[in-house]
């Protein structure tokens, strides 16, 4: 286990926001089309927000139309964990970052034919490095 997922609650709401706390540790989730990723075209990498770790490649991004930024699969599959989440009378697949536990968002199996899968992630659980 990662050191990062024994921090504990304090030390993750003097370091985020409440929003990225409410998502990331709460697992909450951000309004549709109020993040600022989803729309981001810009070629780098998507990482933990909480930690830093490398999670998205833009090369993996696509517009699903959602309001959340999407992804057809992770930079490597070790990086986000996927648990079974029947949370709110839906049965989900939830993404957490591999790192610290944090809630990313859910992915559905209705992606383009690359992976078919899609990674749909709060943008609040994200940071941007820029190529």
């Amino acid at each position: 286990m990662s050191d990062m997922k024994k921090m504990p609650e304090e030390y993750w709401k003097k370091k985020l926001t409440p929003e990225q706390y409410h998502v990331l540790r709460e697992k909450g989730t951000e309004a549709p089309f109020t993040g600022k990723f989803d729309a981001n075209d810009e070629k780098g990498m998507y990482i933990c927000a909480a930690c830093g770790s490398e999670l998205f490649s833009s090369d993996n991004k696509f517009h699903s139309g959602s309001g959340w930024p999407s992804f057809d699969q992770a930079v490597a599959k070790d990086k986000v964990e996927l648990f079974e989440d029947n949370s709110h009378g839906m049965s989900r697949i939830e993404a957490r970052c591999a790192n610290c536990g944090s809630h990313l968002g859910h992915v559905f199996d209705d992606g383009p034919d690359t992976t078919g899968k899609r990674f749909c992630i709060n943008s609040c659980s994200l940071g941007f490095e820029g190529k």
